[in-house]
């Protein structure tokens, strides 16, 4: 499977130690990714390997494995608190001395998906400065909750999942981070991503992680602002402009009301433009 990367582009690789791989072969999953990393690396887009939790007993070697061979960043399921993150950062610290990478540079992409990990959530964004992203895990959040789960279902009626959900959203808006959303497991169940994905987005999310490759275009379709959102918040300011020159704070718009917040989020889609969607 890591053999057939060079087939796709997503935003990021993210070849797996965690939860893909059954207990005993967590040795060969290390070392099958650890050979892999030079013709990865030469692909030319971000890798972050997920490693094991760190209550796991199996970190440290996969950290050891992995830091100093072109990563950007490692991902770590099942974070519960801050106290993990600033364990993690010495791990972190340690194989970056070791390997001749510079401090520091090893960035942390986190799962979110436990009650503790939940309620600690804005403590653990706000841990270290090398945590870059966090993404929600329904999966492992609802086992942790012993929630029943219905495959398939609209996510707008998944009651359970909401807060945990805003949660994640809200912490990583406010420390300037981003935050992807659970992944959909019926990988070829395109209306039910489509769908699962534009509710993420209505959420705050800003992206959606994959586990197929099918899925990539879909999510990144859905992330990204359609022709109807870009016209309309160009429309928006252009009314605005017009309005500030008549010396007015509001103005409206087909019937709505446009004022400085919607002004505000017209601005950031059409900077969004620039930006892209990549890491």
């Amino acid at each position: 499977m890591l053999g057939k990367a060079e087939r796709y582009s997503p935003d990021a690789f993210v070849p797996d130690m965690e939860d893909s791989v059954p207990p005993d072969e967590k040795a060969n999953a290390r070392q099958t990714i650890a050979d892999a990393l030079p013709d990865m690396v030469r692909l030319g887009k971000p890798i972050i390997p997920r490693i094991n939790s760190l209550e796991s007993g199996h970190i440290q070697s996969d950290i050891q494995s992995v830091v100093g061979h072109g990563i950007i960043g490692v991902s770590v399921g099942k974070v519960r608190s801050a106290e993990a993150i600033q364990a993690i950062d010495q791990f972190l610290l340690t194989a970056e001395l070791a390997s001749g990478t510079p401090r520091g540079s090893t960035f942390l992409f986190l799962w979110i998906e436990t009650a503790s990990g939940i309620i600690n959530v804005s403590n653990i964004v706000a841990a270290s400065p090398r945590v870059q992203w966090i993404a929600f895990g329904a999966d492992d959040f609802t086992a942790d909750m012993e929630m029943p789960r219905a495959r398939n279902a609209d996510p707008a009626d998944e009651i359970g999942l909401i807060y945990p959900r805003s949660a994640v959203a809200v912490a990583a808006k406010a420390a300037g981070i981003q935050a992807l959303d659970t992944p959909y497991v019926a990988y070829r169940d395109e209306p039910g991503l489509v769908r699962e994905a534009e509710f993420a987005r209505r959420m705050g999310f800003t992206g959606k992680c994959a586990i197929h490759p099918s899925q990539i275009e879909p999510i990144n379709r859905v992330f990204s602002p359609s022709q109807e959102e870009i016209d309309y918040a160009r429309r928006v300011l252009e009314v605005w402009d017009e309005a500030t020159r008549r010396g007015s704070g509001a103005t409206s718009l087909d019937g709505d009301l446009i004022d400085t917040p919607v002004v505000e989020r017209a601005h950031r889609l059409l900077a969004s433009l620039d930006q892209g969607n990549s890491l």
